[in-house]
C-alpha cells in the first residue's frame, strides 16, 4: 500500500497562483511539467520520473505538473503544446526543458539536483536562468511579417472542431490492413489531421493504458502494444457531427468481437478484429481521454487561439519532391504509400527524362560541388518521378520526412528517414529531393509543371442537362477558365475543326453531330492542364470510361464514343492550333465566368493518370512526356518548359 500511495502523489498537481507560490517556497529541486487544460500533463515522461525518484531516493528532489490556463505566473505559457519542463531551486527559475527528450530530461534533472545540494550544503552561489524560449518568441513575434508567421509549422485544428485519437493496432497492421482500413476512416467521412507510423514500448505502452492497470489482460495488452508498430491517427468530425468521439466509437463497434459482430456487423472491430484483444483499433473513450491521448503522441497539436480563428483557418502549401531514377524504379508505389500515408496529396505527378541542360539549370546552385557529376549523371540516366505535394505544413513535413542531405548523416542521425532508407550503395548523394521553403517550392513547381493551355468544348449532348455541371466540376478543378465562347458550329468550322478525321469512316456522323446544336469552347490554364483536362473527361468511350474512370466526366455523361459531351486536346500542339483556330491569338490571361465576367480560382485536384483518347490508339501519357522531354532541346529553346509532342490526331 505505501508503493501504491508514493506512486499516487510522484507529481504535485498545481492548478492556481497560490499552489504555484507554495510550490516555489519547497526546499529542493522542483521539476514542473507546464501543461494546457485542453490537453493535460505529459504521460509519456511519468514512468521516467518515477525511475529517477526512486534511483537517486533524495529528499531535495520534486515533482509536479502546472496548468499553465489557471495560474498568472505562466501567463505566457498559454497555448503552447510542445511539453516543457522548468526546473526551479529555491523558487528560482535554473534550468528549461522544452521537449520530451528523455535522455536530456534525466541528464538535466541529475546535474541541477548535484548543484541544489551544493547551494543548500555549501553555500555556492544558485545561477538563475531567463527562459530564452519566451524571449526568443517575443522578438519573432515583433519582427516575422505575416507571411514568416503563416509559413511556421505546427499541428492545428480551429477551436470548433472537435478530434479524437485513433490507433489501428499491430494485428492489423501486421495482416497488411492498414491502408486499406486508413481508407475506409476516410471514405467514412473523418478527416485525419495528423498520423504516424510509430512502434511502441513497453513502457509507452503500459503509460497509454495505465486506466487498465488492475484488469487481469493488462500484462498482456502491453505485450501486445508493443510487438509490433502501430498507426495512430488524430480524426476530426465527421460532417455535421459536434462530437467526433462518439462518431468514431460507433464507426469502430463494441470492443468485445462477438458483440460487435452481433450488434454492428458493419463496423471495423466486426470486420478486421480476431478476438477482444486484437480487436484491430483503439478509440479515445471521451474527449478528455481525446485531449489527454492527443498530449501523449501529438505533443505539438494544438487548437487554434481565438486570433487564429478570425483570419484562414489552416493554410495548404505545396512542395516539390523529386525521386531519382534508380529509387523511382525500384521503390516508386512504397514512396508513394508513405507520401499518402503522412497526409500528403498528390496535386501534379509526372515522369520526366531531363537533359543535362535541364539539370544544369534546375541544380545551378550545386554545379561546382564535387558530388554534382555524379548527380548529373543519376538524374539523366532514366525517368525522374516529380511529385507537387500538397498540405498544412508541406515544405518543412517533407523536409523531417526526408532527413539529412548527406547520405550518411542521414543513416548515423536518422535510420528512418527517407533518404536514409532509399539510399542507392555505392552512390554518394540522396535520392530524393524536396524544396526548402515556399518560395522555393513554388519555383521548383514552375519548373517541373509549367502552367499550360488547353481547349476544352462542351458538345451539342452535353449542353441542356449537363452544361452548369461540368463547369462547376471545371472550376472545382482549379481550372482557370481564360476564354468562354457558345455558338452553334457552322459545317465548314466543324469540318476544319475536325480535319484530322475527315479520312475516318465516322467523319461526317461528327460533323453532322457537332452542327445540330449549340457548343461551349473554352480555353482552360492550369499546370499539366492539357493531361489533367483528358483525366477528368474519361476515355472516348463511355463503356471504358464506366470501367476504369467511372467518376469522369463521360462515364457519367456520354452515352456512345459519338455523343461523349465533351472534347480535350491531345497534347500542347494540337491545344494552341485549336484555340487560334476559334479564339485567335489570345493576349489576356484574365479569368471568366460563365457569364462572360471575371473569377479567381484557387482550388487544386489531385493528379490522376490520363489515357490516350485518339480513336484506335492507346499510349502511355507518361512514356510519351518522358521521350519528348528527352529531346526538349529540338522543340523548345526553355529547358526549364519543354513542350510535349502528342500524336497528330486530336481526340474526337
Amino acid at each position: 500500500m505505501a508503493g501504491k500511495k508514493k506512486e499516487a502523489s510522484l507529481q504535485a498537481s498545481i492548478t492556481n497562483q497560490e499552489q504555484w507560490e507554495e510550490m516555489l517556497a519547497t526546499k529542493g529541486l522542483t521539476v514542473v511539467d507546464v501543461y494546457q487544460q485542453w490537453c493535460g500533463p505529459s504521460r509519456a515522461v511519468v514512468s521516467l520520473l518515477r525511475k529517477i525518484k526512486n534511483e537517486l531516493a533524495d529528499d531535495l528532489l520534486h515533482f509536479a505538473t502546472a496548468e499553465a490556463d489557471s495560474i498568472d505566473t505562466l501567463e505566457k505559457y498559454r497555448g503552447k503544446c510542445e511539453p516543457t519542463f522548468l526546473f526551479f531551486g529555491g523558487g528560482e527559475l535554473v534550468a528549461v526543458l522544452r521537449g520530451a527528450n528523455a535522455p536530456l530530461l534525466q541528464r538535466i534533472i541529475v546535474e541541477e539536483l548535484a548543484k541544489e545540494k551544493l547551494v543548500l550544503e555549501q553555500g555556492v552561489e544558485r545561477k538563475g536562468v531567463i527562459d530564452e524560449g519566451l524571449v526568443d518568441d517575443e522578438k519573432k513575434d515583433e519582427e516575422k511579417t505575416p507571411e514568416q508567421s503563416e509559413e511556421e509549422e505546427s499541428i492545428i485544428v480551429p477551436a470548433s472542431k472537435s478530434y479524437t485519437v485513433a490507433i489501428i493496432k499491430p494485428d492489423a497492421v501486421a495482416h497488411g490492413k492498414a491502408n486499406e482500413l486508413i481508407m475506409k476512416i476516410q471514405d467514412a467521412g473523418f478527416e485525419i489531421l495528423a498520423q504516424e507510423e510509430r512502434m511502441l514500448t513497453e513502457v509507452e505502452a503500459r503509460d497509454f493504458y495505465q486506466q487498465k492497470a488492475e484488469e487481469a489482460c493488462f500484462e498482456e495488452l502491453v505485450q501486445f502494444m508493443s510487438s509490433g508498430p502501430s498507426h495512430i491517427l488524430v480524426l476530426s468530425q465527421v460532417e455535421g457531427s459536434a462530437n467526433v468521439v462518439p462518431a468514431w466509437r460507433e464507426f469502430i463497434g463494441p470492443a468485445d468481437i462477438e458483440e460487435a459482430r452481433r450488434e454492428n456487423p458493419e463496423s471495423l472491430r466486426a470486420q478486421y478484429a480476431t478476438q477482444t484483444l486484437f480487436n484491430a483499433v483503439h478509440g479515445s473513450e471521451d474527449i478528455d481521454q481525446a485531449s489527454r491521448e492527443l498530449a501523449f503522441f501529438f505533443p505539438n497539436f494544438r487548437t487554434a487561439s481565438a486570433t487564429e480563428q478570425d483570419g484562414e483557418e489552416e493554410r495548404v502549401e505545396r512542395t516539390l519532391a523529386l525521386i531519382q531514377p534508380d529509387v523511382a524504379r525500384e521503390n516508386r508505389e512504397e514512396i508513394l504509400d508513405h507520401i499518402h500515408k503522412s497526409g500528403f496529396t498528390v496535386a501534379l505527378q509526372r515522369d520526366v527524362m531531363l537533359t543535362e541542360e535541364q539539370v544544369r539549370q534546375f541544380y545551378y546552385q550545386h554545379v561546382e560541388a564535387d558530388y554534382f557529376p555524379a548527380l548529373l549523371r543519376n538524374m539523366t540516366s532514366g525517368p525522374v518521378l516529380a511529385l507537387a505535394l500538397s498540405r498544412t505544413g508541406a515544405v518543412y513535413l517533407w523536409k523531417n520526412m526526408l532527413g539529412p542531405s548527406d547520405v550518411n548523416e542521414a543513416k548515423e542521425e536518422n535510420p528512418e528517414c527517407l533518404r536514409a532508407r532509399f539510399s542507392v550503395e555505392n552512390e554518394p548523394i540522396n535520392q530524393l529531393h524536396g524544396s526548402e521553403s515556399l518560395e522555393e517550392a513554388e519555383q521548383e513547381i514552375n519548373f517541373f509543371f509549367p502552367k499550360q493551355k488547353t481547349l476544352a468544348v462542351i458538345k451539342p449532348d452535353a449542353m441542356e442537362e449537363h452544361r452548369d455541371t461540368i463547369l462547376e466540376e471545371i472550376r472545382g478543378r482549379g481550372f482557370s477558365v481564360t476564354q468562354l465562347k457558345e455558338a452553334v458550329l457552322s459545317r465548314e468550322m466543324a469540318e476544319e475543326f475536325y480535319k484530322e478525321h475527315k479520312e475516318k469512316p465516322f467523319f461526317k456522323q461528327l460533323v453532322e453531330f457537332m452542327c445540330r446544336g449549340p457548343c461551349m469552347m473554352l480555353v482552360l490554364t492550369k499546370e499539366n492542364a492539357v493531361e489533367e483536362w483528358r483525366a477528368i473527361m474519361g476515355p472516348t468511350d463511355p463503356d471504358q470510361a464506366k470501367m476504369t474512370s467511372p467518376d469522369s466526366l463521360r462515364a457519367r455523361f456520354a452515352s456512345d464514343m459519338l455523343h461523349n459531351s465533351v472534347h480535350g486536346s491531345s497534347n500542347e500542339l494540337h491545344a494552341e492550333e485549336k484555340i487560334r483556330f476559334i479564339f485567335g491569338d489570345i493576349c489576356s490571361d484574365a479569368e471568366l465566368t460563365a457569364d462572360g465576367g471575371t473569377n479567381t480560382i484557387t482550388s487544386e485536384k489531385e493528379q490522376d493518370s490520363s489515357s490516350d483518347e485518339n480513336t484506335g490508339m492507346s499510349r502511355s501519357s507518361t512514356e510519351e512526356m518522358s521521350g519528348n522531354l528527352h529531346e526538349g532541346d529540338q522543340h523548345n529553346s526553355d529547358p526549364c518548359n519543354p513542350q510535349r509532342e502528342g500524336s497528330a490526331d486530336p481526340e474526337q
